[in-house]
């Protein structure tokens, strides 16, 4: 366990809005998570690996699948979100839910026959250090799953909207600000190779969606928490964020307006014998 501080912050923050966000974004993504689970031979008595579990949401779905003869390990930097996995997964006790910051810890795993990796990589100072300890904790044959943004300025709004192109091109600069990178997805195949897996499977997962769409909310409510998140941060000011918003407002208003989110890679990677 590392020493530094109980609670590690998020550039995105870790707060209740932010975690009702993750709530939602995990609802409209859960059909192309499974699928994806489903394609890495996810079944029932599985050892799982949950690497930036976040509130517990995808942890909770593993348990559910994998079953009380199965294993599932869940690694999170965050101590609020460390204490929401917990309670969100208490009913199964093949869970255990660790407070671990990748960048300094090694994962208290081994191994796992499938590892879940979403929007971590983009976050982390190392994604070489990442990858080098999931595979380290997968068992020979065993996989990884990664959705990590390859493309985020595809996140665009028809007609076009001004102010959102601005707050997407703000929210890159605040990531890499950070430390980070939104296109991370680019560094993982040679990444992969170099630590012993294979490429097994690949595919783009980008959405198009209507104001009246459900899938339009997860961009919608994540433009609305991190409005308020980038003038905390003094990134932007509220004069700016309320232009944001109203034009946010004027999207949703109109029925011929269309969101096409930032594209998502997804990789599938088996690790050799």
């Amino acid at each position: 366990m590392s020493s530094a501080p109980t609670d590690r912050d998020y550039v995105l923050g870790t707060h209740d809005g932010e975690i009702n966000r993750l709530g939602l974004q995990h609802r409209v993504w859960r059909p192309t998570m499974l699928a994806a689970w489903q394609r890495a031979g996810l079944t029932t008595g599985a050892h799982f690996l949950d690497v930036g579990a976040g509130p517990g949401f995808a942890t909770l779905d593993a348990a559910e699948i994998t079953g009380p003869t199965g294993r599932v390990i869940a690694v999170e930097r965050s101590a609020r979100f460390v204490a929401s996995a917990r309670e969100r997964t208490r009913e199964h006790a093949q869970v255990s839910v660790h407070e671990v910051d990748l960048m300094q810890d090694e994962i208290p795993a081994q191994e796992i026959d499938v590892a879940w990796c979403r929007w971590v990589a983009s976050f982390v100072a190392s994604p070489a250090q990442l990858v080098q300890r999931i595979a380290a904790a997968l068992r020979p044959g065993g996989r990884v799953v990664f959705h990590e943004y390859i493309d985020y300025a595809s996140w665009r709004y028809l007609p076009a909207r001004p102010r959102a192109a601005e707050f997407v091109r703000e929210v890159m600069a605040s990531w890499r600000a950070a430390g980070g990178e939104p296109d991370v997805a680019d560094r993982l195949p040679p990444l992969l190779a170099e630590h012993g897996c294979r490429i097994v499977h690949a595919q783009p997962q980008v959405f198009c969606a209507r104001p009246a769409d459900f899938t339009w909310q997860w961009p919608a409510a994540f433009i609305e928490v991190n409005l308020d998140r980038l003038v905390e941060l003094k990134r932007a000011d509220a004069a700016w964020a309320q232009a944001v918003r109203e034009e946010l407002r004027a999207a949703e208003s109109d029925p011929t307006s269309l969101v096409v989110t930032p594209m998502v890679l997804e990789l599938i990677a088996e690790k050799r014998g």
